[in-house]
């Protein structure tokens, strides 16, 4: 099964038990009264509008290339990120307006028991099911399933904050618990819809994913090659789960056609073997020049015009450069 397609199937069923715990919640809301209950439920309709639209873009972003989408569909996915912070935050707003409400007319609570058994339940599911999408969507490198995945998660802790709201009313009898615990949960919702939203933005304007590119300069540095003589103007864009690598590898100027494709080969199968076939590489390959005798490592170089002196480590500072290293 290709990565595309376990991200769908993995979408479906979040979709699935978003309807189903959206149904449990608002039954457990009519048998409570509680409107942390209610804000609860209504959270769940944005896991049901969200898991749409995840499923949705997922099925897009597995669509091959074409002529108008020569980059594929992938994109689609911050989009989808996108809407998703928005109407997490949009739901952690209504639900601190609902509860500030609930301080002026307290709800009448009943059969809080019962409450709190549907919400537990709710919890260890949505936490299950979220813990799988975003192991999921982290390994397919998936915004969207990954997105999903906090989402449930998000939804998991508020329903935590609810069931210990709960039982400290039943224990109290201060019903203004209700709309108190309610609050404090609805900011974790608004804070972790802004990182999902901000993450969607980064995405949609190709901002640089610093976290990878240092990993991946590492790596090259690593396994550098000794006919490498420079690696510069390295860039990464992310078009969903593809991860679009541009560089320029700079060789001696006297190898063949050949032996310059041979080198650029390596390079790319180097990369294949780390990040796996999620890559597409666009590799340039530059000849050196007289100022870069002295950091090549190439012995018995019979076009040498200066003698070697230091090889210049590769650091995301100057890969990312357009400039080739000079002393």
């Amino acid at each position: 099964m290709t990565s595309q397609l376990e991200n769908i199937r993995v979408q479906k069923y979040i979709v699935l038990i978003a309807l189903v715990l959206f149904a449990i919640k608002i039954v457990g809301w009519v048998l409570t009264g509680s409107i942390a209950i209610l804000t609860d439920g209504l959270e769940s309709v944005v896991n049901v509008i969200s898991g749409f639209i995840g499923l949705f873009s997922l099925w897009l972003a597995a669509k091959p290339r074409d002529r108008n989408h020569p980059y594929g569909h992938g994109k689609v996915e911050f989009i989808s990120a996108g809407i998703e912070g928005t109407l997490i935050t949009v739901a952690g707003l209504f639900i601190i307006y609902e509860a500030v409400n609930s301080f002026f007319d307290p709800p009448e609570l009943k059969q809080l028991e019962i409450g709190i058994w549907i919400v537990s339940v709710s919890a260890i599911v949505n936490y299950g099911f979220g813990s799988w999408a975003l192991k999921t969507g982290r390994k397919n490198k998936s915004l969207a399933l990954q997105a999903s995945g906090r989402h449930l998660q998000t939804d998991t802790y508020t329903t935590i904050g609810i069931v210990i709201g709960l039982l400290l009313i039943q224990f109290t009898g201060f019903v203004w618990l209700d709309g108190a615990v309610a609050i404090v949960f609805a900011l974790l919702i608004i804070r972790m819809g802004y990182k999902i939203l901000r993450r969607s933005v980064a995405g949609i304007m190709d901002e640089s994913d610093q976290q990878l590119l240092e990993e991946m300069v590492s790596y090259l540095q690593e396994n550098r090659q000794t006919n490498w003589v420079d690696l510069h103007n390295l860039r990464i864009v992310k078009y969903g789960s593809v991860l679009h690598i541009d560089a320029h590898l700079t060789l001696p100027w006297y190898f063949t056609v050949k032996q310059g494709h041979d080198e650029t080969d390596k390079l790319a199968e180097l990369i294949h073997d780390r990040f796996g076939d999620r890559i597409e590489l666009n590799i340039h390959s530059d000849y050196c020049h007289n100022f870069s005798c002295p950091l090549c490592t190439i012995e018995n170089c019979d076009v040498r015009k200066a003698p070697f002196k230091e090889q210049i480590e590769w650091t995301v500072d100057n890969v990312v450069s357009k400039e080739k290293h000079r002393l």
